[in-house]
């Protein structure tokens, strides 16, 4: 995906088609351009043994041509071509469209494979590049192309690269001198270890120069600057051991108004087959310029330690830049000493790893079972408290995790608050790509299914009340005295003068005037009622907004009030209270209660009614004697085995209210739907033979529900609301 604020629209990459979307609204007045693999294309790919569905084009690479072209390159049936997409000058232009003579080869451009990992930027003209140049993936390589020339890292040279699996890439300008400018990689790599036994998996940070043209005599069309420097993401362990989180998922640049030290997010995971788990690791560009410029790294053997280089460097020094800033004696790189050359040839490692913001992840996971992270992206958000980093981050099943980091400079520690855990797709995919305007305050995800987009903030999903909105921790809102509404920096709306936010703290009991639980909010909370079936489980369902707070059940008798003791039977879940095996003495009112900072919440009171498990069960088999009968009688207006079937009328005995029962004949399971208070048992019928009954036999009863005005649980009535509402009532079985 490619955003392009200046034209509004977000451009996509997918299967033999690429895409224009609105920025406002990704699925209105989109654009498309068809660019599938030919005929003959798709015969030699399948002749190659490959699969139809390999045999497609697969867009690999999108990046910004210049102000009225985008470069767009893809696999072509494992033949890879690019060509240029006309996009006109501005938003106005609406153009988007292939300029079929701009098609040529992409060799060297693009991977063969759609499943390769490959990451591009493009910066002047030209297209630096890590990808696999051939065809089996065995030559991996760091290239620049434009239109005279292309230089790229040696072949075969596992020094410089080892199994590379590219991640990202960014041009970070070191100072105001343009011909220092570098281009950094971010990539993972399998060497083999100290002791030469197993291939251990490194993450690195690759850097070339941007005007590099590579040795006169040596070094022809290869970089004469490329280095190397590991980064870690690791977690001390309390035997001495770190824990290492080796393998890159993704990376993040967060550019800021210093474009010269922008921010580095590595999403990483674990590499141990026994034990997974995913960080978050963030690193400045002081630490990964200081890494470049110690010492580099010496060992005799692949198989032996690395310890650092102790000889003479030579001048000027390796893997510097033809600048002014470095001396000006070299215009370019051409006119470099061959002895310069051959040291940063036989020495592209350094020494010092680059080491993490605080020295540790910012974010963990790695409780068993947990969610597999796959993306990041971070945005910068300026709160009354200061400034915070918004974490989303994409996993394997579509869900977006929406995350803060707090560092206690106190306790040299990071708390982790998880602000919203977002299911974007319905059909649960991985996410593969995400993208953030800051401009429109909008994340636009990307998955093999299609491109979703989700607003930065939901003020309004935090409630109605201050305290919520305060808990919430969420640097982008804050409380105005009427409404949880998006927080504004000072200067900026400042007919809003009553904000109340607390992000570090969420301290609500101080922000909200002191308010605590008492007599007039726990008989406003909302009231629920609920029907068990004795000896069957039953859920008393409670979920409090925060995700940060600590639920609490009580159940109250009279004028007493107690907390509900947990034990093998009643047990507390992440949705509410559970009684695996309810007993008619449970019956009674619950209430559910939040704790969070000190502030204590009343979320419900739900009234719980046990029916007596013989006088259900008498229910049941009188239904099915009288579904064995109707097999005697003429058919109704529905033949399915599925639809209710008429049956006697029977009184349950209820310990609480009980519903009275009418003795008139009547469907069987209206007994039960009277039971728990649902009157409207026509709209029950509705629903059961809209669901079980052919389209013909719906029509001839169509005048029967009329009156309804709408269908069972979706109807619309006029303002877009629910026509008919189910009472809040549960009955589990």
């Amino acid at each position: 995906m490619l955003l392009d604020e200046g034209h509004e629209r977000l451009y996509v990459g997918a299967k033999n088609a690429l895409y224009s979307l609105d920025l406002d609204h990704v699925n209105t007045h989109h654009r498309e351009i068809q660019w599938a693999s030919t005929g003959p294309q798709m015969e030699e790919c399948l002749m190659k043994g490959r699969e139809q569905l390999e045999c497609a084009n697969y867009i690999k690479v999108l990046q910004e041509y210049n102000q009225t072209h985008l470069l767009a390159c893809g696999t072509g049936a494992f033949n890879p071509a690019c060509a240029l997409l006309r996009v006109g000058h501005d938003s106005e232009d609406r153009l988007f469209s292939l300029e079929e003579a701009s098609v040529e080869s992409g060799k060297g451009r693009c991977p063969y494979d759609h499943k390769s990992p490959c990451t591009a930027t493009l910066s002047r003209g030209e297209l630096y590049i890590g990808l696999y140049m051939d065809y089996w993936e065995n030559d991996g390589a760091v290239c620049r192309l434009n239109n005279q020339s292309y230089t790229r890292t040696e072949r075969n040279d596992r020094q410089q690269l080892s199994e590379p699996k590219f991640v990202g890439s960014a041009v970070v300008p070191d100072n105001d001198d343009r011909d220092d400018d570098k281009v950094y990689f971010f990539f993972t790599e399998r060497e083999v270890d100290g002791e030469g036994v197993n291939k251990a998996v490194y993450t690195r940070v690759g850097r070339v120069c941007a005007n590099d043209q590579g040795g006169q005599r040596m070094l022809v069309n290869r970089w004469s600057s490329f280095l190397k420097a590991r980064l870690i993401c690791s977690v001390a362990g309390h035997n001495g051991v770190d824990t290492h989180f080796d393998e890159l998922e993704d990376v993040f640049v967060l550019t800021n108004k210093d474009e010269k030290n922008p921010e580095i997010f590595g999403l990483f995971s674990t590499t141990s087959a026994v034990f997974k788990g995913f960080a978050v690791c963030v690193y400045q560009m002081e630490d990964i310029r200081a890494a470049f410029n110690g010492p580099f790294a010496f060992r005799e053997r692949p198989e032996h330690h690395w310890t650092p280089y102790e000889d003479r460097v030579p001048y000027p020094r390796p893997g510097s830049c033809a600048s002014k800033v470095n001396g000006g004696g070299f215009s370019t790189s051409k006119e470099f000493p061959d002895e310069v050359l051959r040291f940063v040839r036989a020495h592209p490692v350094m020494y010092r790893p680059v080491l993490p913001l605080h020295h540790r992840p910012v974010l963990l996971q790695t409780e068993p079972g947990g969610k597999r992270l796959t993306q990041i992206a971070v945005d910068r958000v300026q709160a009354q408290d200061g400034h915070y980093h918004v974490l989303y981050i994409g996993t394997a099943d579509s869900v977006i995790l929406k995350i803060i980091t707090i560092y206690n400079k106190d306790t040299d520690s990071v708390e982790e608050v998880l602000l919203e855990e977002l299911q974007v797709f319905k059909v649960p995919t991985p996410v593969t790509e995400m993208l953030i305007s800051p401009k429109r305050q909008q994340l636009y995800v990307g998955t093999e299914l299609g491109v979703a987009q989700v607003r930065l903030h939901q003020c309004d999903l935090y409630g109605s009340e201050c305290a919520d909105c305060c808990l919430a921790r969420d640097p982008y809102c804050a409380w105005d005295g009427l409404t949880c509404s998006r927080y504004y920096h000072v200067g900026v709306y400042t007919k809003r003068r009553f904000r109340r936010q607390d992000v570090r703290h969420g301290n609500a009991v101080q922000l909200c005037n002191g308010l605590q639980i008492d007599e007039e909010q726990w008989h406003r909370a909302e009231e629920k009622l609920v029907y068990g079936v004795e000896s069957n489980s039953t859920l008393l369902e409670c979920i409090p907004r925060s995700l940060q707070a600590r639920v609490l059940w009580f159940i109250q008798r009279g004028d007493e009030k107690q907390e509900v003791r947990l034990d093998e039977r009643v047990v507390m879940t992440a949705h509410g209270l559970l009684f695996l095996r309810v007993r008619r003495s449970d019956a009674g009112m619950y209430v559910c209660q939040t704790v969070e900072h000190g502030y204590v919440h009343t979320l419900l009171r739900i009234t719980l009614n046990v029916l007596e498990d013989e006088e259900v069960s008498s229910i049941l088999h009188k239904g099915e004697r009288a579904e064995r009968k109707e097999g005697e009688r003429p058919p109704g207006p529905c033949h399915s085995p599925a639809c209710p079937r008429p049956g006697p009328s029977v009184s349950p005995k209820v310990s609480g209210p009980t519903s009275a029962l009418s003795a008139h004949p009547r469907l069987w399971y209206k007994d039960f739907l009277q039971l728990i208070g649902y009157g409207d048992t026509l709209r029950v019928e509705e629903y059961c033979e809209r669901v079980w009954c052919s389209n013909k036999k719906r029509k001839k009863n169509k005048r029967r529900y009329a009156a309804l005005g709408g269908e069972m649980g979706g109807g619309k009535g006029k303002g877009g609301e629910n026509s008919h509402r189910a009472p809040r009532h549960t009955l589990d079985t």
